[in-house]
């Protein structure tokens, strides 16, 4: 990272990689920036609308990736971080892949490019090549016989594992092409494959299940999905997914799923990552994919918090718009540029009243003209891709409306519960505090009283005021007496409280570590569901085994 001092402002630079290699953006920013104002800057380069679904991602000196924080400052994001390399990426690929406009449809389709290269877009030979004759047609043009003659498909880098029979059905596939097709027609084609695919929009997270299988994590506008082989093997919609959290290495992800009995049905699912790093990693991408896709609004997102009491919390608050707020936004610019594309002539016309030089009947005309010309709301139309909403990701149409994403109904319950969970302005005092009051308000009647009472009594006997001071000083002891009384009885409740509290305390915890470990050393059938946990896999593997370890070469062979 570089900075230089000019005037008293710290400026630093950096280098922003683009989605092809060879283009950078060399970029400044100041101490006070945040990662919002480097996105704003690098999508004003590029003419990119749709900054929404970009972000920038970097590597720290541990080589985890993380995404730059948009509502953070950029230099505690990556104070360890030197030289400072961001790159430029498609964060969240859309539903569908044709409500991206002008420069933004050309980075998406570069980010796909780029996915089939890395291997990240995984499909069957014959989709390879289909993919690979429309870069090429991109990249070279129309078929030329004279020009494109031999293996001229080989200079190109079209997929990860690239093989003579690829590039054979890349270049077969690319003399059937009609000549004379349009670039916007090569990236539509080209993106509507791609969505077609399983793997579309995801970024493959190794993990391993409760029995130690390698797998692959993805998470899109779909849900969460996992991957074995090349092939999908889970899928978890968004609708499905309760919570999502994360214990050490464990990402567990919480499920409430209606079966065929119209029954609700609760599933934990864990996995584990390589290091705890990573599974904040996924956690906050799994988090960030969820309420972008599922939220009506930003305005609704709650803080959210991972990690449990064996590993280090985590909150994360949602900055940035939902893909709804940016359809709603987009249909609202839409209605209105066609309102204002309305010819003065037809505004004329319309507030021109019947009269002998205008006909009804070419009134009719105007009015016909009037209402037609307004756009027709769009708002009912549902956000998803296909009719089958079990198989998101298996069809491509664009004819069919895509299916609803439905906003998790804990987050809903979070947001309205917020109103509830502030306590209120008022206080209640101790009962102490008043009796002590009122017991000098006491005392001070009484000798207001008493005083009166001497003066217009000066003919008593000694004997009589003798005893009356007596009676005074009775009153007055006994007042203290109580007040003192009073303050005992607090000390006593203040300490009577802490000395049941603390016991208790370490009762529980006592308890519930000779149970962890009964449940974990039992090979009783009654705890082998429990076992199997992965609160109890996280607790067995990261924190009982290590100890145990420890504590068997240090005292012996105790265990």
């Amino acid at each position: 990272m570089f900075k230089s001092r000019s005037e008293g402002n710290v400026v630093y630079k950096c280098t922003v990689r683009l989605l092809e290699d060879l283009d950078v953006l060399e970029c400044e920013f100041q101490p006070h920036h945040k990662g919002g104002f480097l996105l704003d800057y690098i999508c004003e380069q590029l003419e990119i609308t749709e900054k929404d679904y970009f972000g920038l991602r970097f590597v720290d000196t541990a080589k985890q990736r993380h995404w730059l924080d948009l509502a953070k400052t950029i230099i505690k994001q990556v104070k360890d971080v030197d030289p400072l390399v961001l790159s430029f990426r498609v964060k969240f690929y859309p539903a569908d892949p044709c409500r991206l406009t002008g420069y933004g449809k050309v980075m998406l389709f570069q980010q796909l490019k780029r996915d089939l290269r890395h291997g990240r877009l995984y499909c069957s030979i014959g989709e390879a090549a289909a993919l690979g004759a429309l870069i090429v047609q991109d990249e070279l043009g129309d078929f030329d016989p004279e020009t494109h003659t031999g293996e001229y498909v080989s200079s190109l880098k079209i997929a990860l594992r690239q093989t003579e029979q690829l590039e054979k059905k890349a270049m077969e596939l690319h003399r059937k092409r009609e000549p004379g097709q349009e670039t916007a027609a090569v990236f539509d084609e080209f993106v509507g494959i791609a969505r077609s695919l399983e793997t579309y929009g995801i970024d493959p997270h190794p993990v391993k299940d409760h029995r130690g299988t390698q797998l692959y994590l993805g998470i899109n506008f779909s849900g969460i999905s996992t991957f074995a082989a090349g092939r999908r093997a889970q899928h978890f919609r968004w609708p499905e997914v309760h919570k999502i959290n994360f214990e050490g290495k464990m990402f567990i992800i919480h499920l409430a799923y209606t079966d065929d009995r119209r029954e609700v049905k609760k599933h934990t699912v864990g996995f584990k990552c390589p290091s705890g790093s990573a599974c904040r990693y996924v956690w906050r991408c799994a988090i960030e994919q969820m309420l972008f896709f599922t939220l009506p609004t930003s305005q609704q997102a709650a803080v959210m918090s991972g990690g449990g009491f064996f590993s280090w919390g985590t909150k994360f608050k949602y900055s940035g718009r939902t893909e709804r707020e940016i359809l709603s936004e987009s249909l609202n610019a839409l209605r209105q540029q066609k309102l204002n594309n309305t010819s003065p002539s037809k505004r004329k016309a319309q507030s021109v009243p019947a009269t002998p030089s205008s006909p009804q009947g070419d009134l009719a005309e105007i009015r016909k003209s009037r209402y037609s010309s307004l756009p027709r709301s769009t708002m009912s139309e549902p956000l998803g891709g296909c009719n089958d909403h079990h198989m998101v990701s298996s069809v491509y149409c664009t004819d069919n409306p895509l299916p609803t994403l439905e906003t998790v109904s804990e987050e809903a319950r979070k947001t309205n519960g917020e109103s509830n969970d502030h306590l209120s302005d008022y206080y209640f005092r101790d009962s102490f505090d008043h009796s002590s009051s009122e017991s000098g308000f006491t005392s001070n009647v009484i000798e207001n009283r008493l005083g009166s009472h001497l003066l217009h009594r000066q003919t008593y006997t000694s004997d009589n005021i003798s005893s009356l001071a007596m009676h005074s000083m009775a009153n007055n002891s006994a007042l203290i007496q109580q007040q003192n009384a009073s303050n005992s009885a607090k000390n006593v409740k203040k300490f009577s409280l802490i000395q049941a509290f603390v016991p208790s305390f370490f009762f529980v915890v006592v308890v519930l570590a000779v149970s962890a470990v009964y449940i974990l050393e039992s090979d009783s059938d009654m705890f082998s569901t429990m076992k199997n946990w992965p609160e109890m896999i996280c607790l067995r593997y990261q924190y009982y085994q290590p100890l145990k370890e420890f504590l068997a070469k240090k005292f012996g062979a105790i265990f």
